[in-house]
């Protein structure tokens, strides 16, 4: 009961981030256990459905939805819009030289902007981001931002990786409201430009936002999507035991809950 409670109040400052919503119903999904089970994944998933009126949260596994994680690769986001403000990056055109050195992945092997180094993850521009950023200004913008627990400091890949940085799922998508709302701290042209690059598919009356993530140990997908009668946000964080065979189920799995629920459209990926 007070874990119960707990949530209903995080969830209610969430959707109270947004002008004009409602308070939330919280609906915890244990029919949500079989897409998991179907992938023999460990974790949670969290939806917010504002297609209506009265907005609900639909939670699996909310004890992990309140539990913080390293954001990995999901924190791009916010970092791009970071190092827009900073005038590290001026816009999607910049491009990011290569610096010869060959990494694991063969898409980081190459010069990259923007929306390149955003859909390939490619930690190596983040991290030159970071240096240029610097880790004050980073907590200023991630405390403005309302991230997580806005902490920038440690790690030595980059602190998203393997430092002291944590947020969880429901402040996964506390940020994303904001940023779909265009309702941060931050020049409007740079939100919009972000929202931009993380597209990763649309339809006629659609369109989906979302970046993944993955520290090793598990991995994150969040983002929403967007129709004429409001948006649904997600955020999905598993395990990863297998590592990389592992990391196709982050999608599989929400987008069948997604397609459960007529908030995407089946489609032939």
């Amino acid at each position: 009961m007070r874990l119960f409670s707990a949530i209903f109040v995080v969830c209610f400052m969430l959707v109270s981030t947004v002008h004009g919503a409602s308070t939330p119903v919280v609906h915890e999904r244990h029919d949500w256990k079989t897409f998991f089970d179907q992938h023999d994944a460990v974790g949670t998933l969290v939806v917010l459905d504002q297609r209506s009126a009265n907005p609900v949260f639909q939670v699996y596994n909310p004890k992990r939805a309140s539990t913080p994680y390293l954001p990995a690769s999901t924190y791009k986001i916010p970092h791009a819009l970071f190092a827009l403000e900073h005038g590290v990056v001026k816009d999607e055109f910049q491009v990011f030289k290569w610096d010869g050195k060959k990494r694991d992945f063969d898409v980081w092997n190459s010069d990259h902007n923007l929306r390149s180094s955003m859909r390939g993850s490619v930690v190596w521009v983040y991290q030159w981001m970071a240096q240029q950023i610097g880790e004050q200004a980073a907590k200023t913008y991630l405390e403005k931002a309302g991230y997580g627990n806005a902490d920038p400091s440690g790690g030595k890949d980059g602190y998203w990786l393997d430092g002291n940085i944590r947020i969880n799922a429901f402040e996964q998508i506390s940020f994303l409201q904001k940023l779909y709302a265009n309702s941060l701290p931050f020049r409007i042209e740079h939100q919009r430009l972000v929202k931009d690059i993380i597209v990763v598919e649309a339809g006629r009356d659609w369109i989906l936002r979302a970046k993944t993530g993955w520290e090793g140990s598990f991995g994150w997908w969040v983002g929403y999507v967007e129709w004429p009668s409001g948006p649904v946000f997600f955020a999905l964080n598993i395990d990863t035991p297998n590592r990389i065979s592992d990391l196709p189920k982050r999608e599989a799995i929400t987008r069948a809950v997604l397609q459960s629920m007529q908030a995407l459209p089946a489609t032939d990926r």
